[in-house]
């Protein structure tokens, strides 16, 4: 399936916060090996696509603190295929660095965006999926997103409902929804017609490039004006400015649920977005009482936990239901497993005590 006119855009500038303090702002979790495979997560994503597109067709995009990290990682990328972001600013001004790079060398690209965090189980059925939304989107200007079929009514996700009429494989979009309650995700599932969103979007450049100009015109507007020092010494400078004047905003909110020529594809390729400690339990081997324990651990009646720390310390755990413990470097961590929207506090505590040498 290799083609030179295939390109793949890994978006790798995230910190992990629903993972931490195993994900850490100076590791975060795309440069963790999360499955004990041998591989970081960045890794593994890299790898996923050397059938589809030629390695120096790779680009990944990140904090400018994390290059030397995407170095040590994928060594095998030139300098000019890390992009580094000055700053965070959500999705939509990733991906436009990337498509307008993209297309001041190659104005026949199709880019496939991945999150460089993501697991993938079925690598057969994921280049099949990929490739049949490439075909897609290279004789027309429609915008792809891969949906998964849900197995569950999970409320971590975000949903895609499609129109069902079509028999192609390929389904209008009708709606977006962020993380849905339970009541509503079980809805969603009953009915048939939605899929959990993969993050993981294929498009034509022209076809980015002109939802841009219509959806994001300011953001198009900053980006077009330095065409000519993509690949230049010019380029650290030209981004610097242009993120100082982007707006903070998400593919999702600001091209997906706005434009009229958005399509799915369903897909099963035993995919995780490995967002949270939940995910990691459910991914990993458990012992009879459904406990996960990465670390020296003895344990008493407990169950449905998960248990990580060093392999010289013990730690034993007794009467516990539910639970997350992670001792990990400086950090000492023993909070109910499953609710993820406590994380959140937990950093923004740290934050306004000034201890973000714990994050």
């Amino acid at each position: 399936m290799s083609n030179k006119d295939i390109y793949v855009v890994i978006m790798a500038g995230g910190v992990g916060s629903r993972f931490w303090p195993y994900s850490r702002s100076y590791r975060p979790k795309q440069f963790l090996d999360v499955l004990d495979t041998g591989e970081s997560l960045i890794q593994m994503t890299n790898n996923r696509f050397k059938n589809i597109c030629p390695q120096e067709n790779v680009y990944v995009v990140t904090n400018a603190g994390y290059v030397d990290l995407v170095k040590e990682h994928l060594p095998e990328l030139a300098d000019h295929q890390i992009l580094a972001e000055p700053v965070g600013r959500n999705t939509a001004p990733c991906i436009a660095y990337a498509s307008y790079k993209i297309a001041s060398q190659n104005k026949n690209a199709n880019i496939i965006v991945t999150p460089a965090d993501h697991t993938v189980f079925k690598e057969r059925e994921f280049e099949q999926t990929v490739g049949l939304s490439v075909d897609a989107v290279t004789s027309s200007d429609k915008i792809v997103t891969i949906g998964i079929n849900p197995s569950r009514p999970e409320t971590g996700y975000g949903y895609i409902q499609f129109i069902p009429e079509n028999n192609s494989p390929v389904k209008k979009v009708k709606t977006f929804t962020e993380k849905p309650e339970l009541e509503l995700a079980q809805k969603f599932v009953e009915s048939g017609e939605f899929v959990w969103n993969a993050g993981i979007f294929i498009w034509n450049v022209n076809t980015i490039k002109a939802a841009f100009e219509q959806y994001l015109p300011d953001m198009a507007e900053l980006f077009n004006q330095g065409v000519s020092q993509f690949y230049s010494d010019q380029e650290p400078a030209f981004i610097q400015n242009v993120y100082a004047q982007c707006k903070n905003i998400s593919i999702d909110y600001g091209v997906m649920e706005k434009a009229n020529n958005v399509y799915v594809v369903q897909a099963d390729f035993g995919w995780s977005d490995i967002g949270s400690w939940a995910t990691l339990h459910d991914l990993k081997h458990k012992d009879s009482n459904n406990n996960v324990f990465d670390a020296n651990t003895l344990s008493y009646n407990t169950n449905n936990c998960i248990v990580k720390g060093p392999k010289d310390k013990l730690i034993i755990v007794q009467g516990l239901e539910g639970y997350l413990v992670a001792d990990i470097d400086n950090v000492l961590l023993i909070c109910e497993k499953d609710n993820e929207r406590q994380f959140r506090d937990f950093s923004a505590d740290i934050k306004s005590r000034r201890m973000t040498e714990f994050l």
